[in-house]
């Protein structure tokens, strides 16, 4: 049983640092370090679908590490 939640842990890892790196928008380096490109205030289409994703990715990541701690 760990196995697989270690396994699965791996997975959600990966699948959560790709949809992170997605949502990269407009960003570029002087975002860094405090400077301001554009205000976005709505998602829309693809990029809401991503933004919920990485919510429900990150849920399961947190409780795969939670059963691996437990069990």
């Amino acid at each position: 049983m760990i196995h697989w939640l270690k396994i699965a842990q791996f997975a959600l890892g990966l699948l959560l640092i790709l949809a992170i790196l997605l949502q990269n928008r407009g960003a570029s380096l002087g975002g860094v370090f405090g400077g301001s490109g554009g205000v976005y205030l709505a998602k829309r289409g693809l990029e809401k679908k991503l933004f919920i994703a990485t919510i429900v990715i990150a849920i399961f990541f947190f409780i795969t590490s939670l059963s691996i701690i437990i069990f």
